[in-house]
């Protein structure tokens, strides 16, 4: 039962407790204020002024009192039935412990059961087993020893491990002396035989433990022995189950137990005849809403006495941080103007040398830029010339004189900064087509799809440039190196895209193309109007590159 789990509980911390020396060598008002409230039973009292006193402990570095704050919060929000709350102050309890101190041993006991038996009301029984077993680490005490044995054993029989649970009980029960404790684990052992074996009869030990317990005035054990013998007799004989149910029902009321109360009731409403088992549904229907709603109180209000603290705790960090971020403005500005007139002069020397810098880069970039000019214009233009009159007999001197006369022009225009864009072309199509075939020759076939005036007339004139500047970097990049018989060039629209695909069967890029000037200016032009380009090799062997520049359609 809920009640002889907190009975042991506290007798474990009152172990704990038993060298006020250790225990309570702390002064803070605060925290001995707490334990007054404790000893009195004012038990809301005392969670604020534990809950209080652990901050001051931890400002004073007393970790260990601040532990003894939080497993006694973590006993008073069992008490509550605030389970969850307990368990979180238990578990942040053991963060300030250390396991091999033996100074601390009394508190991981504590501590360690604790938790054991808060994990049991929340029926997790393997963990309930886990902590208990953490716990034995503290103790060498053969009584507390044999308590703690009685906690495992009696989580196993509630998880249905009878197997495990009635060896351990069996060695236990020899050692107990104590008459109480001796018929706590009697009773235990009795009914996890029973349950593991329904046709056991285990109604002898089961009254020799009520009687031992009412002996000794042990009204908690008595209180969990008519517990049991209703249990055993509720199937086989229902007179006496309601007989000890009636038994429970008279004494319940002076524990102070709803919750054992409410259990009662439950089993009264079954084996009762329909008059009685009304009275008490009605009871049990009223105690279940009242306990319901002072749970949910107690929770909230525990809940609300952590969450008070901690933003007290966090106003009083902003306003630190306020403090501390203006002491660092004040003094970052006393820097400041200390250090201005250094940083001045340090600034005006460095500026200067990059000024220079940047002039001298800027000379380089022009450098760079008129080459590149010279390559595309020029260079690519006179070869382009050629191609056409060696491909071409019967080409007429006054169009090559043409052709001459505007590449002159074009070259003068280099050097003011003029480029001849691509929107002066009264046809971007013609003049896309008229370069590729320039290329072409009796041993080179150059074959051109989909070069038509709907693909080019979204195309900015800057960015038509740049694309006749690539193409005919690839045409003379293939006419020098490719040795390729045969070049197809196929254009394509889809969405707001372009893409070009070049494919010839040359000797590809590992034997033969090289990424130098003209390749390496046909990326960066790519680049430049948000493209891109890739460089592969065709199912011929020879070269493929795709190219795709986005437009605004």
């Amino acid at each position: 039962m809920y009640r002889s789990l907190l009975y042991i509980l506290f007798i474990t911390f009152c172990y704990a407790c038993s060298n006020p020396q250790k225990v309570e060598k702390s002064k803070n008002p605060i925290f001995l204020k707490a334990y007054k409230f404790r000893d009195s039973g004012e038990k809301d009292s005392a969670f604020i002024y534990y809950n209080k006193a652990k901050d001051e402990l931890l400002q004073e570095k007393d970790s260990v009192n601040a532990a003894v704050c939080l497993i006694n919060m973590a006993i008073i929000a069992s008490d509550k039935s605030d389970f969850f709350g307990a368990q979180e102050l238990a578990l942040n309890a053991a963060s300030f412990l250390d396991d091999k101190n033996p100074d601390h041993f009394n508190y991981n006991l504590s501590n360690y059961n604790t938790l054991g038996i808060i994990s049991s009301s929340l029926k997790q029984y393997d963990k309930a087993v886990e902590f208990y077993n953490k716990s034995l680490e503290f103790t060498a005490d053969t009584t507390f020893i044999l308590v703690i044995k009685n906690n495992i054993a009696n989580n196993y029989r509630k998880s249905g491990k009878y197997d495990v649970a009635i060896p351990i009980f069996k060695s236990i029960i020899s050692q107990e002396k104590n008459p109480v404790d001796y018929a706590r684990i009697l009773t235990n052992y009795a009914s996890a035989k029973w349950l593991q074996n329904p046709s056991y009869d285990a109604s002898t030990e089961l009254r020799q433990g009520l009687s031992i317990r009412i002996k000794e005035k042990d009204k908690l054990g008595e209180n969990n022995s008519y517990d049991h013998l209703t249990d055993f007799y509720l199937k086989t004989r229902p007179d006496s189950a309601l007989y000890f149910a009636k038994q429970w029902h008279q004494m319940v009321y002076s524990l102070d137990s709803p919750d054992d109360l409410l259990e009662c009731l439950k089993k009264l409403v079954s084996l009762s005849d329909d008059q009685n088992s009304k009275r008490y549904f009605a009871q049990y229907r009223q105690l279940s809403d009242s306990i319901q709603t002072l749970r949910n109180n107690a929770k909230n209000q525990f809940a609300l006495i952590r969450y008070e603290t901690e933003r007290h705790k966090a106003d009083n960090l902003l306003l630190q941080r306020k403090a501390t971020i203006r002491n660092i403005w004040i003094v970052s500005l006393s820097i400041l103007l200390i250090g201005g007139a250094f940083l001045s002069i340090i600034w005006y020397k460095r500026r200067a040398k990059r000024l220079e810098l940047e002039a001298q880069n800027a000379i380089q970039a022009g450098q760079l830029k008129t080459s590149k000019k010279v390559h595309d214009v020029v260079a690519n233009g006179i070869y382009q010339i050629m191609t056409e009159i060696e491909n071409s007999k019967e080409i007429a001197q006054e169009q090559i004189l043409d052709k001459m006369e505007s590449l002159y022009e074009r070259s003068r225009d280099i050097s003011y900064e003029v480029l001849a864009k691509a929107a002066d072309e009264s046809n971007f199509e013609n003049s896309i087509r008229e370069l590729l075939v320039s290329f072409a020759s009796e041993e080179t076939k150059v074959v051109i799809v989909g070069n038509t005036n709907e693909l080019w007339k979204y195309m900015p004139a800057e960015d038509q440039f740049e694309i006749k500047q690539v193409l005919q970097e690839l045409m003379v990049n293939m006419r020098k190196h490719s040795r390729a018989t045969h070049v197809a060039i196929r254009f394509e629209l889809k969405g707001n895209k372009i893409f070009i695909y070049y494919t010839d069967n040359g000797i590809g890029i590992s034997n033969g193309i090289k990424f130098k000037n003209g390749l390496s200016n046909t990326g960066n032009r790519i680049n430049s109007i948000n493209g891109n380009i890739n460089f592969g090799t065709s199912t011929s062997g020879g070269l493929n590159v795709q190219l795709m520049i986005p437009i605004k359609v």
